[in-house]
């Protein structure tokens, strides 16, 4: 009987001539600009105009100016990611992993908008986010800081070069490439805005805050860990397609990001752990008074419990300071 050798089945990425990504990538200027312009209109007109008090009244009015500007940054990016998975998870998918369509397809049937016209708009959008932060922001870490800019400067450029007359022979795969980490940015780092702005809304719920940093803890590792093999493993598959200036970057600009990534997931674990301390301390303080004969555990609220130990905020996250030891939360890593 004869063995027939088996050869591994190519990844769709690296059969299907993708060629331009779009009609819209001349005019990306102009779409990150009204991208900006939204965002300025939904935080000064809508936000901070009269919506945020509403929600959160005396919550929001008694935070700091440097907690107010990242309360309000985490709604908006949250929004915009949630708004960007919804519109281009098909795309995404098509173009990435199915067969058939590439960045030509219709949208919908009979459609004028393209795969890559919505592929182009969302990635905009996601770049949008990180120039308003670094903007916005009164503080910001070096890992954000870092992050964000090399975010910025990736995603432009993988544009850039698929236009002419730099038309690079394999723009289109790497615009694919800056797709997936978007995605998995979108996807994994939607949690962890929710997680900031409950921590802010319910600062002394100890118990409620270790499980939802414990969660986001695990969903960024998971995320980096995740976007780490899909990303090489279409990279591998794509191989012989690549010049060797993108071999080289490629892998080290993922590197990159990663580091980024692990040092926030290791700060959600350091704010998990501080939020199981201050609940067992609270615990502890309570049944002290109530064997004292003064049941004050609904009332209790130590100096380190209380907001006064929250000075700012970083990237994604926040910045707290406990005794003088500066906590970075893991959003702070973008990513």
């Amino acid at each position: 009987m004869e063995l027939l050798a088996r050869h591994p089945r190519p990844v769709p990425l690296g059969m299907k001539e993708l060629g331009p990504i779009s009609d819209l990538a001349p005019f990306s200027a102009l779409i990150i600009s009204i991208v900006l312009v939204v965002f300025f209109i939904a935080r000064f007109y809508v936000l901070e105009g009269f919506l945020i008090r509403r929600l959160y009244g005396s919550i929001y009015t008694n935070m700091s100016e440097l907690n107010r500007r990242g309360f309000v940054n985490h709604h908006i990016a949250g929004v915009t990611k949630l708004i960007i998975l919804i519109v281009a998870a098909y795309p995404f998918v098509s173009v990435a992993f199915c067969k058939g369509p590439s960045f030509n397809t219709p949208y919908v049937k009979g459609s004028m908008v393209t795969l890559g016209d919505i592929l182009i708009i969302v990635a905009q959008m996601l770049i949008g986010i990180y120039i308003f932060e670094l903007i916005y922001r009164v503080k910001l870490s070096p890992v954000a800081v870092m992050h964000h800019i090399g975010t910025i400067f990736i995603g432009q450029a993988a544009i850039a070069i698929s236009l002419r007359p730099l038309r690079e022979p394999d723009a289109y795969i790497e615009f694919v490439l800056c797709t997936v980490w978007g995605a998995f940015d979108t996807v994994f780092e939607l949690f962890p805005h929710v997680a900031i702005i409950l921590y802010r809304i319910f600062p002394n719920r100890h118990h409620l805050l270790s499980r939802i940093f414990l969660v986001s803890c695990f969903t960024t590792a998971l995320g980096t860990v995740t976007e780490t093999v899909v990303t090489m493993w279409l990279f591998g598959s794509t191989w012989d397609r690549w010049r060797l200036a993108f071999k080289v970057v490629t892998p080290l600009l993922h590197l990159a990001f990663s580091a980024a990534q692990i040092h926030g997931t290791l700060v959600f674990w350091r704010m998990y752990r501080r939020q199981k301390r201050l609940e067992r301390e609270a615990d502890e303080e309570a049944k002290d008074s109530y064997v004292g004969g003064v049941d004050s555990r609904n009332d209790f609220q130590s100096p380190r419990q209380s907001g006064r130990i929250t000075e700012g905020e970083g990237n994604c996250g926040l910045h707290t300071v406990e005794l003088g030891v500066p906590l970075v939360d893991a959003a702070e890593k973008a990513g």
